[in-house]
């Protein structure tokens, strides 16, 4: 038995030191008032209750709401996409079979050039179709009636236009001598293959997506506008981006449109930039940062000190009167670990707020409420 005595003793030691540690954390995130502290409610002429602050509480002190010049470049932060003006779907319109794929993913395609075969009974059909039609006019144009002529026309009309729903283009259906099954697929626009969904020989119908073609260099940033920034912002600003990937490296674009809506949860609007993306670095989905030039504003800050986050917001203690507070819900800017605190709503440029125990007085207003801080 003394043989464990000296480990129990060790494993007593080690639970009284975590124990210790957890009521340190438990003091430094939820910190309690001095006992001997009151800090009453006081109501107001308006109905409005505020907080009577002690004659004396250690080490606190009041900070002033300042109104400073903002430099004349917008940072902000965004994601990198497809400029969807720029991209082109490939979809089956027949049920059929693949029968040669002649692309893979991420290669570079020509417009027009030929990425798959495809055989269906349907290509046959409707170009039997036309050529019978084809033939058949033909043969109408001696004499004959003009009903007649009309009809073979119309017939030639509704053919050739089965053709170009099929997919077919004017010059695929100038060239026809004989039906086939099988057709060519070719690539709407240039660009590179972002998506291939089928391999030689798979099955494919109607409205089946097979290939995604998409042009990437110039790509699009969408990026995030706070509400005072928008009239310091609009269509054709430059702006220069980087991401983490390519650090150092810049990519020059310009504002291209801004987003009609906004979202009242970030006090922002969306901004898409069109950005130049030479040997196609910028990938769909990257982050960037972006700075845009523009002309120099104004904002509201305050020291971090002064701020109070609880649950899901931010809280600053206002004085409202010598010696009484208020807590008022406040919304900042994006976090930043150095410098003032960037206000967005809440306060206004002069007033003054608690800064240093900002964390005390709110335990102190939440005992004042009977609540737990």
């Amino acid at each position: 038995m003394a043989k464990y005595a000296g480990w129990i003793l060790v494993l007593l030691c080690l639970v009284a030191a975590l124990a210790g540690c957890e009521q340190d954390r438990k003091t430094q995130a939820a910190p309690t008032p001095l006992p001997d502290l009151v800090a009453p409610l006081v109501r107001q002429a308006d109905g409005s209750e505020v907080m009577q602050l002690p004659a004396h509480l250690p080490g606190l002190t009041m900070t002033t709401v300042e109104e400073v010049s903002l430099p004349g470049m917008l940072e902000t932060s965004g994601k990198i996409s497809l400029d969807d003006r720029h991209v082109a779907k490939i979809v089956s319109r027949v049920a059929g079979r693949v029968e040669a794929v002649s692309v893979l993913q991420w290669d570079n395609v020509r417009k027009g050039q030929p990425v798959l075969t495809l055989y269906s009974p349907d290509y046959m059909t409707g170009e039997a179709e036309y050529l019978q039609a084809l033939a058949t006019s033909k043969l109408n144009l001696g004499p004959g009636s003009a009903d007649q002529q009309s009809l073979a026309a119309s017939l030639v009309a509704a053919a050739r236009r089965k053709l170009e729903l099929l997919g077919l283009d004017a010059d695929e259906i100038a060239a026809l001598r004989a039906p086939s099954a099988s057709t060519v697929l070719r690539a709407p626009i240039g660009g590179t293959v972002i998506d291939r969904q089928v391999i030689k020989g798979a099955q494919v119908n109607p409205g089946d997506v097979l290939f995604t073609v998409a042009v990437l260099d110039p790509i699009w940033i969408t990026a995030d506008i706070y509400e005072d920034d928008l009239a310091r912002v609009h269509p054709g600003q430059a702006l220069e981006a980087e991401t983490p990937a390519f650090a150092g490296r810049t990519f020059q674009g310009v504002i291209s449109r801004i987003s009609p809506g906004f979202d009242p949860n970030t006090h922002t609007a969306q901004v898409r930039c069109q950005v130049r993306n030479p040997g196609l670095m910028l990938k769909p989905d990257m982050l960037a940062r972006v700075r845009i030039f523009t002309a120099p504003g104004k904002a509201l800050v305050v020291p971090q000190d002064a701020l109070i986050f609880e649950v899901d917001a931010y809280y600053a203690f206002v004085e409202v009167a010598p010696g009484r507070v208020t807590r008022r819900k406040v919304t900042i800017a994006s976090w930043n670990s150095e410098g003032p605190t960037r206000v967005l709503s809440g306060l206004s440029a002069g007033e003054r707020v608690v800064k240093d125990e900002s964390i005390q007085v709110n335990a102190l207003w939440h005992q004042a409420h009977g609540e737990s801080s």
